[in-house]
Parts: structure tokens; C-alpha cells; sequence
């Protein structure tokens, strides 16, 4: 049995989401984890900001391997709601991202900037993805990529 990949766009997803992943549990073990250990915190502060980091983290591996399950499907229908569901909740996230830090400290909005492109190169994958046409691995007409069949 070979494995054929039908949508390269939702591949790439998974994969940067599989990556997001990774980097954001390292990310927050080393960095910002770490300076909650203080005595002005009280430990269910920490307890709580803690596992709210790791369920970021969580998501994104799921959504990086449904992505990549995605992405060899046939069936266009099956998967396209669940891609822009996954979508939705990005937007959310950039959202509220965005919104907390501009009301916190909006000299802070630049600190998001890698944050957000990420989040946005992600979204426009999962849209080019959810554009594909039935039976086709290519963007109405055309392969920007520049992937094979």
C-alpha cells in the first residue's frame, strides 16, 4: 500500500503545526516558564498559567497530526468543515492574542509579530488547502508550490 498525498497545502500545515508545537513547549519550558517561579505568584497562578501554556501546546501537535491525516484523505467533503473549524480557532487565538497584549501593555504589540505571521502563514496554508479542487491536488488550475502529482 502506498501513501499519496493529496493536499500538499494541508501537509505543509501539519508539519509547521507539528513544529509549532515543539517550539512553543520548549520554548516555554526554558523561557517563560521558568520566571513564574517567584514568591509574588502563588502557586495555583503558576499551576494554572502552567497547564494553560501546555494546553497550547497540545492543540497544536493535534492539529498538526489531523493535518497531516488531512492531507492524504481523497474526500474533500469529509475534511474541509474540520479544517476551517481549525481556522476559526486560530483566528480566535491571533485575536485574543492581539487584543490582551493592546490592552495590557500595547508597547508589547511587537513582541506578537513573529507570533502573528506565523499564525497567519498557517491560516492562508489551511485556506489554499480547503480550495482544492475534488479529484485534483492543484489550486484552481495552477501548482504554486510547484509539487507533482
Amino acid at each position: 500500500m502506498t501513501i499519496k498525498v493529496r493536499n500538499y497545502y494541508y501537509l505543509i500545515a501539519g508539519v509547521l503545526a507539528v513544529l509549532f508545537a515543539f517550539t512553543h513547549a520548549w520554548n516555554g519550558q526554558s523561557a517563560v516558564l521558568p520566571t513564574l517561579d517567584t514568591s509574588l505568584i502563588s502557586v495555583d497562578t503558576q499551576t494554572v498559567f502552567t497547564y494553560v501554556w501546555h494546553i497550547i501546546t497540545a492543540e497544536n501537535l493535534v492539529f498538526g497530526i489531523a493535518f497531516i491525516f488531512m492531507s492524504l484523505i481523497s474526500e474533500r467533503s469529509k475534511i474541509r468543515f474540520a479544517a476551517w473549524m481549525i481556522t476559526a480557532i486560530m483566528i480566535v487565538r491571533l485575536m485574543v492574542i492581539l487584543g490582551v497584549t493592546a490592552v495590557v501593555d500595547v508597547s508589547g504589540l511587537m513582541n506578537t509579530f513573529i507570533d502573528s505571521i506565523a499564525i497567519v502563514i498557517y491560516v492562508a496554508l489551511i485556506m489554499l488547502g480547503t480550495r482544492i479542487e475534488k479529484n485534483n491536488t492543484e489550486v484552481r488550475g495552477s501548482n504554486p508550490l510547484g509539487f507533482t502529482k
